[in-house]
C-alpha cells in the first residue's frame, strides 16, 4: 500500500488551480494563433488577435484569463494501492480553497436555489475512477459558466444513427451562437446513459487539440463535425468567420441496444485544464 499525504495532493491542486486560469495551454496557444493566420473574416481576425494578446498578458502579468475562473472540475485516476489519509476528496477540496484564496480567483460556486456563495469555490465537482496500481493522476479543469449554460444531452433513437448525431451536435453549436464565447472546444460523448454521455463529453475535452483519436473512424467524424461546425460563419464571439471551433472530441461508451445517448459539453476559447500525477 502507498499513502499520499493530503497536504502533498492540496498543494498541487492549488498550484494546478492558479496556473491554469493564468497560463492558456500550449496546444489552445497554438490553435489561437493558427486561427488568426488562416482568418480573412475582418472582425474575426480583431478577435483573434485580441484572444492572442489576452493570453499573452495574463501570463506574463500574473492575471487570470477570464474573470470567469470557473468551477473547479477534476478526473481522478485513483490507484487501487494508494491511501489518502483523510480521504482524496478532502485534500481536493482543501487545495480549491487554497488555489482560489491564495490566487485571487473569483469563487463562483452557489446553492443552486438561493444563490448564496458558497464563499471558497467549493464544493469542487469530483469525478473519481480507481484504476489498478499505485498511481495517482488528477486532471483539472475550470469550467465558466457561460460555455457550460450551452451544454446539452438528449436521447436519441438509435435508428437516428451518426446522421441524428452529427445533426445534434452541429444545431447545438448553432443555437448557442455567441453564448460560449467562440471559437469554442466541443466535446462529445456518444453511448453510456444519460448522465455518462455527459461525463464522457465533459471528459473529452481534456484531450489535447493536437492530438487524433487512435480510432481512424472516430477521427474521421471528428473531422467532419469541425468542418460542419465552423461552415457556420458564428467566427469568433460570434461576429463573423470562419473559426467558429478550434477542435471537437469524441468519446464512447457502449449503450443500451433500445439508447443513443449522446452530450454535448461547450469550452469557451479558454480551454484551461491542467494535470498533475503524484
Amino acid at each position: 500500500m502507498r499513502i499520499i499525504e493530503p497536504e502533498r495532493i492540496t498543494h498541487a491542486v492549488a498550484t494546478m488551480c492558479v496556473h491554469a486560469c493564468r497560463v492558456l495551454p500550449a496546444d489552445v496557444r497554438t490553435a489561437l494563433e493558427r486561427a488568426l493566420a488562416e482568418e480573412t473574416h475582418p472582425a474575426g481576425r480583431a478577435i483573434l488577435s485580441q484572444l492572442v494578446d489576452n493570453y499573452r498578458l495574463a501570463e506574463e502579468q500574473g492575471l487570470p484569463l477570464c474573470q470567469d475562473t470557473g468551477l473547479a472540475v477534476f478526473f481522478v485516476e485513483m490507484g487501487a494501492d494508494v491511501h489518502v489519509p483523510g480521504g482524496i476528496r478532502a485534500a481536493i477540496e482543501a487545495g480549491v480553497r487554497q488555489g482560489y484564496d491564495e490566487g485571487l480567483l473569483r469563487k463562483s460556486a452557489c446553492h443552486p436555489l438561493t444563490r448564496c456563495n458558497t464563499g471558497d469555490n467549493t464544493p469542487a465537482i469530483i469525478h473519481l475512477e480507481h484504476v489498478p496500481g499505485d498511481g495517482l493522476r488528477i486532471a483539472f479543469m475550470a469550467k465558466g459558466g457561460g460555455s457550460e449554460n450551452m451544454s446539452r444531452v438528449t436521447m436519441l433513437a438509435p435508428a437516428q444513427g451518426w446522421e441524428g448525431v452529427r445533426r445534434f451536435v452541429v444545431e447545438r453549436v448553432a443555437e448557442a451562437g455567441p453564448n460560449p464565447c467562440p471559437p469554442v472546444v466541443v466535446g462529445v460523448g456518444i453511448g453510456g446513459t444519460f448522465e455518462l454521455a455527459a461525463r464522457l463529453a465533459k471528459q473529452a475535452l481534456l484531450r489535447t487539440l493536437d492530438d487524433t483519436h487512435p480510432d481512424p473512424t472516430i477521427a474521421a467524424l471528428e473531422a467532419e463535425l469541425l468542418h460542419d461546425i465552423n461552415a457556420l460563419g458564428i467566427g469568433p464571439m460570434g461576429l463573423g468567420g470562419r473559426t467558429t471551433a478550434l477542435g471537437v472530441k469524441i468519446a464512447l461508451h457502449p449503450c443500451h441496444i433500445a439508447s443513443l445517448p449522446v452530450a454535448v459539453n461547450i469550452q469557451c476559447h479558454s480551454a484551461r485544464h491542467e494535470e498533475v500525477r503524484l
